[in-house]
């Protein structure tokens, strides 16, 4: 008899382990994005497919995935699925308290303003130095659930104003490559920025730093001056690979003043491969000149919003705003999008991001279009009316879900679970559901009113 108990017990303990091993082996995948409209520049996708998550990597991209097999399958039919998109162009140095400064009040702490758009990676352009980088590293690098990258500044002491900035004798560029190669793969360029000198030093010094570190150079080409043409930065100074931003600023010897389309300069720097960034900010993006210019064919590589405290309450105001400008000056929901994904990413020698790869970080943002009348603003506070506009409606970051704007990944209130609340930190960094509707129902019916 106690034989026969014990045989029982082991058979039933054998079945039980046979329907756990079945069940993990249907939920191989942590969660899937269902029905969606994906565009994967890279990839060359354009179309109707779902997107597998495993383990914070993209684990299959195809037209069809057996529910069954994830912990969480979300329905994002209706919308576009992109990979998270990539600001290369940010002030994310807060924290340290000084006014007036990039390495300062100046920015904003990044995880407040990155997700809620669909952006998972951002690029701090310039706000620290060799000197002051690793300080930036772990106040705001090392603590944001935000991918933060960095351009060193070609300043030592970062972007702290013009007594900083204008201080040729703290222009070290062998001194700025050798933290950056002490930081691969997180410091991925080098900024020059707000220079108003006529010498050639700090974009020569940045140059210098990006050929031993292997890293591009991001120009903010400050003041205009006669002594240093835009025509000679773009044709003889810069590299192949090296990025200008603020290209439809028209401060600086962007725009022929006679057509109104791209200068010579813009031009020649085209032809020899330079890249050419939105980087909207405050006071780097004007109607009179992106107009004329996109018309005349001149159309961004990338498209940033030069993220801080100014240009977020201003014309600029997020990452899918600068992005619907440019949907109302003619360009396409597939092309805006690349312009926020791949080729940020690529232009930052950063191939892993801003594309759904099998393999590729699960970083990934889930956007909706709105239709109506909607009014732009440019630096000079003059408006062009647009028809479209763009909505981050879920974000995922490293494969889970850290952004839903109507709670589409979540279960009614009173409604049978979806997915099992026990595996929930598999797909999401939301608060777990300590019961099921049911249980939760009951329990309301029991309780007296108070």
């Amino acid at each position: 008899m106690l034989f026969r108990k014990y045989y029982l017990f082991a058979v039933m303990l054998v079945g039980a382990l046979s329907l756990c091993a079945g069940s993990a082996r249907a939920q191989e995948y942590d969660m899937i994005l269902q029905g969606g409209h994906v565009l994967d520049a890279k990839n060359h996708v354009d179309t109707i497919e779902d997107v597998a998550v495993k383990d914070g990597l993209i684990a299959e991209v195809s037209p069809h995935i057996d529910p069954a097999k994830a912990v969480k399958t979300i329905d994002v039919k209706g919308f576009y699925v992109t990979p998270g998109l990539v600001d290369i162009h940010e002030h994310v140095y807060a924290g340290t308290g000084e006014r007036g400064s990039y390495a300062g009040d100046n920015s904003v702490y990044p995880d407040g303003f990155t997700f809620r758009v669909g952006v998972t990676t951002v690029v701090d352009a310039g706000g620290s130095g060799w000197r002051n980088f690793e300080d930036f590293k772990q106040r705001i690098i090392d603590r944001s659930q935000t991918r933060v990258l960095a351009d060193l500044n070609i300043v030592g002491s970062g972007m702290r104003g013009a007594k900083y900035e204008d201080n040729l004798d703290d222009m070290d560029g062998e001194a700025t490559a050798k933290m950056a190669l002490k930081y691969p793969g997180v410091v991925v360029g080098i900024k020059s920025a707000h220079f108003t000198g006529p010498e050639w030093k700090p974009y020569e010094q940045a140059v210098i730093a990006g050929n031993i570190a292997h890293i591009p150079v991001m120009i903010d080409y400050g003041a205009r001056r006669i002594e240093r043409p835009l025509y000679d930065l773009l044709s003889t100074k810069l590299r192949p690979g090296d990025i200008y931003t603020h290209c439809y600023s028209g401060l600086r010897g962007e725009q022929d003043p006679v057509t109104g389309k791209a200068s010579k300069a813009m031009l020649v720097g085209r032809q020899r491969g330079i890249y050419f960034d939105v980087g909207h900010g405050g006071g780097s993006f004007a109607w009179t000149v992106a107009i004329p210019m996109m018309q005349g064919g001149f159309l961004p590589d990338s498209i940033s919003t030069d993220l801080h405290i100014s240009s977020m309450n201003a014309g600029m105001k997020d990452m899918l705003n600068v992005a619907d400008k440019f949907l109302a000056m003619g360009q396409t929901i597939p092309q805006v999008v690349t312009e926020m994904t791949w080729n940020p990413a690529h232009e930052v020698k950063q191939d892993q991001l801003g594309n759904l790869s099998v393999g590729a970080p699960a970083d990934i943002a889930v956007l909706s279009v709105e239709n109506g009348k909607y009014g732009f603003v440019d630096m000079y506070n003059t408006k062009l009316m647009g028809t479209q506009k763009l909505i981050c409606q879920l974000t995922v970051r490293g494969g889970k879900v850290v952004y839903d704007l109507n709670g589409i990944s979540a279960d009614m209130w009173d409604a049978k679970p979806t997915s099992d609340p026990k595996l929930a930190k598999r797909w999401t960094t939301f608060t777990e559901r300590p019961f099921g509707g049911a249980a939760h129902k009951k329990f309301s019916e029991s309780t007296p009113a108070k």
